[in-house]
């Protein structure tokens, strides 16, 4: 079954984009809204973290790192110091001066950008059990972060996702991810639609 018909992306086919200020490399999993690629509405992409350094700027847009691999990130916002865990998430508004250094190694990290006039994001980090599956539709994204699982859509089609995958479903149609790991979900919330109701 082809992937796209379940909105899957593929971590292994993604490019590979050095980031704004040049200090690493991202890999963009899906934005919205979006006509040449310095603007969107929202993003969701991977970075790799090798060296210490400064973060880019991104003035009015909200961001939520969280670190998918390595042991550990120290951030530096606005003159505080952060201490990201595996697996943790931490918000920030893109116009602070941040910047990290990586006291364990290279670190990978989960990047969900936000313009904060509009949109907002919330990240959690799931189990994934083959007894509960994770329902996903709408404006919801899952990246696999650990383990293996397997998408379904209503049609009953499926595939099999590998690590950093992701499910982006498009239109209202729900898929079941299941499987044994750990997840990384993430809602984005449109202001204006929420406003509306």
């Amino acid at each position: 079954m082809d992937p796209d018909h379940l909105g899957i992306v593929r971590f292994a086919d993604l490019p590979v984009v050095p980031w704004r200020n040049g200090g690493g490399v991202t890999r963009e999993v899906v934005a919205s809204g979006r006509s040449d690629p310095q603007e969107f509405d929202w993003r969701i992409s991977i970075a790799d973290v090798s060296q210490s350094g400064p973060f880019s700027a991104f003035p009015g847009v909200d961001r939520v790192i969280t670190l998918v691999e390595g042991e550990r990130m120290e951030l530096v916002i606005d003159g505080v110091v952060h201490v990201l865990g595996l697996r943790e998430s931490l918000s920030l508004d893109g116009t602070s001066q941040a910047s990290c250094s990586l006291p364990a190694g290279p670190t990978r990290d989960l990047n969900v950008m936000t313009r904060s006039d509009r949109f907002s994001a919330a990240v959690a980090v799931r189990d994934l059990s083959e007894t509960r599956p994770i329902a996903v539709s709408g404006a919801q994204i899952v990246v696999l972060l650990t383990g293996t699982a397997v998408v379904a859509g209503a049609d009953e089609s499926q595939a099999h996702l590998e690590p950093l995958d992701a499910v982006c479903p498009s239109g209202l149609h729900v898929r079941l991810v299941t499987g044994s790991g750990r997840v990384a979900m993430v809602r984005i919330e449109d202001h204006h639609q929420t406003r509306a109701q």
